[in-house]
Formats: C-alpha cells, structure tokens, sequence
C-alpha cells in the first residue's frame, strides 16, 4: 500500500465534525436520495453460466421489474482489454441508456452480476510507444545516478533539482506505460453517461461528501452508481442475496470488530495512513455509541488471529497483503473491508487468499476492495463509511457512494446494491442517529 503525494486526506477537524456538517448539507440538498427497486439496472454476461440465471433470481426477490435487464456478450475472463470493455460492456449499455433513459432520470444504479470483468487491462503500447519509453526510462536511470553522487556531495540546492526532475520523469514513465489506465470495470462503468474523460489516473467523484462542500475542478457530473453482485461461485452469489433480504427483516446483529495498528492520536491534523488509522477508532466509536451492537477495538500492530473474532457483523481492518486471516466466524448479512493493495484483484481464482475473495467465501454479504493499487486514500474512510450504513437511511451502494472518494479508479463495492443492514424502525432510533452525528443539539 502507497500513499500518493497529491491526496494525502489532510483535515484540520475533527472528522466527526465534518461528517456532522456533510450530512446536514446532503438533507439540505436535492441528493437525499433512496434507491428503490425500479432505479436499478441489472447487467448480465450471457457468455457466462448463471449470471443471466442469477440476474433474474435478484430482480424477483428485490421486485426490480423485468424491463431492467440487460444482458450483454462480453468476456468470460476476470481481466479485460479497454477495447473489449469498450466494445462489448461500455457502448451497448450506453445504448440502451441512450434510448431508455435519455435524461438520466430513470436508472440510478447498476447492479453487475455474477461473470463480468473485474478488471480493465492497460492498453497494449506501440512500438513507437515502447521506443519513446525506453528513452524516458534511461533519463530516469541517469538522474537517480546524478542524485546518489549529488548526496555525497551534500549540495542540497542541486539534490533539490535534481529530485523535482526525478519526479517528473517518474510521472512522464506512469503515462507512456499507460499503468494509470487499468481500472475496475465498475469503477469506470459509473461514468459510462460522459462522453469523453482522461483515462490516466483516478478522476474524483462528485457524490463524495466532503466533495459537495468543497468540489474539485475537474469534477465530472454524470454519475451512475455501481455495485456487484459477485462471488467465488454462483451459490455464494444466491447465499448473498438471500443473506441480505434475511438481515433486513431483523436488522443485523454480531459483533464489530475494528483492527487499527497504532493508538488512537486524538483531534490532529494527520494524513496518510495516521489519517485512516485514526478513522479506523472513529468508526468503532461511532457504533459503540450508537448502541447497536458490541464493539472490539485492537489498536495494536498485530492483527486479529484464528478464533479470536466469533459472531462478526462488521469488520474494518489492515494491513496484510493477499493473505486472509481466518479469525472471524461471520453472521447472516455481515459487512466489511481490509485496507491493503489488491484484495479484490480475483473472486474465482481457488488458490487465491485476498481478503475480499475469502470473506465472500467465508460468509460476509457486502465487501470492497481495490483491483491493484489504488494508494490508500481511494478507499472509503471507515467511520464515514460505516456512519453512513449505522444511520440506516442509505442503502449499500447510496453508502458507498458517499463515501467514494474517485471514479475511474481501481475499487470494487460488492453487495446487493438494495441492501440496508440498519433500517430506522423507529422515529426516536432515527433522532438518536442524528445525535450521534451532530445533526440535533
């Protein structure tokens, strides 16, 4: 996991506190949404087994109307090229968007099913490409020798050059390779309303919340939200939806669980991984305080081991790379995440233990996790992820929006985008809601 020097997720308040003001400012604009059935668009691959199968189980138990399928032809692979996505995933949709929805109006999310792509490849380069690569690259090489004999010299004037110039052409490298192109394919699909958008690099998302305050520049308008309805096989998929529409009747109920790696620091100005580290204790507070349910903070470098986490609702934790750890027992509609680098890299690859992977496998009903390197400020912050999904009036892909800070980037949510773990039965639960996040005095 990296961290990349032009996000670092700086903040000058407490994050309770700006969570209090985005979310009074969501209720005072016109994004207090509430996804119903009839919003969502459900995407098929007919070249895979099930997948259109499940597609039609999904929209009869969440009543999404048969109008709103669309199956497409599609590769059968996890990876794909940009062409084949293009070809055969983004313009057909955009088609039948075109001619169903014109006005964007009518469909606010996708729900990808069982059997499309993961994973958006970086395109294949030329050879006049590669060629100019090479030249680039041997600049690289030639200033990082200038840098070593610079730094025995201890000119700090010409090491400062030299660096800025190191950068550059480091950056001049991530564009000729076209390594800042490979996405998720629902990361991408979210934006399949814009016409054009540069490919390179993330491109921030409008829903985000502390995006509504404070909007980029480049922020691009057409939004579509996005969530997968995934697994290692089609029976883990069936056992997702299930295990949602279960949780619902009753709420969910477990333990949850918070694995940061450093004491809490307090209200500092923190960035980085400090940054997530601390939201990691903001989260569990949240729920603690919420009542809802049991609450174990580890705040120790060592992660949770075998056995040491039984009855798991939530979960939010890092860092180990690739590498499950078997420590939770899950209950019915448990929901959670692993900050680290590519632990949604596979779903179906048997021998593969990358958490998002493992805990589909394991038990949980909603997940998210990165394709490849996403640097750690492209994950949701985890108590505003999990305010949000606590308060009950989201649901899982609503949740996941807001608290998304890039489209066109590397993340994947999965879960029944319908999904509402924590559903306001109450008018007094709702108010106790609010308290907690500083909407009542």
């Amino acid at each position: 996991m990296r961290i990349r020097k032009d996000q670092t997720g700086k903040t000058n308040k407490s994050t309770v506190f700006i969570y209090g003001l985005s979310i009074f400012f969501l209720f005072s604009s016109e994004n207090s949404w509430g996804l119903s059935p009839e919003q969502v668009l459900v995407v098929a691959n007919k070249m895979v087994g099930h997948s259109v199968e499940l597609a039609e189980y999904y929209m009869v138990k969440r009543h999404i109307p048969k109008e709103n399928l669309v199956v497409l032809r599609t590769s059968a692979e996890e990876e794909c090229t940009r062409k084949e996505y293009n070809d055969q995933i983004a313009h057909p949709l955009r088609i039948f968007l075109d001619k169903n929805d014109p006005e964007g109006k009518k469909y606010h999310c996708l729900a990808l099913m069982f059997g499309l792509p993961l994973r958006i490849n970086a395109p294949k380069m030329t050879a006049e490409e590669e060629k100019g690569l090479a030249e680039i690259k041997k600049q690289h090489e030639a200033v990082l020798q200038q840098i070593k004999d610079v730094e025995l010299l201890k000119d700090q004037e010409l090491l400062k050059i030299l660096r800025e110039s190191e950068k550059r052409l480091k950056q001049q490298i991530n564009l000729s390779n076209k390594t800042l192109q490979v996405a998720s394919v629902d990361s991408e699909i979210a934006l399949v309303r814009e016409e054009t958008y540069p490919l390179n690099g993330w491109l921030p998302n409008k829903l985000f919340l502390w995006n509504q305050k404070n909007p980029p520049k480049n922020l691009l308008q057409k939004v579509i939200l996005v969530s997968r309805l995934d697994g290692p096989t089609s029976k883990s998929v069936r056992r997702l939806i299930d295990d949602s529409l279960e949780t619902e009747k009753e709420g969910l109920k477990g333990v949850a669980y918070f694995d940061a790696r450093w004491p809490d620091p307090g209200n500092k100005q923190l960035s980085g991984y400090a940054f997530y580290d601390r939201a990691v204790h903001q989260a569990a507070r949240l729920i603690e305080k919420s009542g809802r349910m049991p609450v174990v903070l580890d705040s120790k470098e060592r992660l949770f081991q075998s056995g040491e986490c039984p009855n798991a609702a939530l979960y939010c934790g890092w860092y180990n790379l690739g590498n499950y750890i078997d420590a939770f027992t899950w209950t019915k509609g448990s929901v959670g995440y692993h900050i680290a680098s590519a632990e949604c890299v596979t779903l179906k690859n048997k021998e593969s233990r990358v958490w998002c992977k493992m805990m589909l496998e394991k038990g949980v009903a909603a997940t998210l996790g990165p394709v490849a390197e996403p640097y750690v400020e492209a994950f949701p912050p985890p108590d505003l992820f999990f305010g949000l999904l606590l308060d009950g009036r989201w649901t899982l892909a609503e949740t996941y929006a807001l608290s998304n800070p890039f489209w066109s980037w590397q993340m994947v949510l999965i879960g029944d985008p319908l999904y509402r773990p924590f559903s306001n039965k109450t008018i007094s639960a709702s108010r106790n809601q609010n308290k907690m996040v500083g909407l009542e005095e």
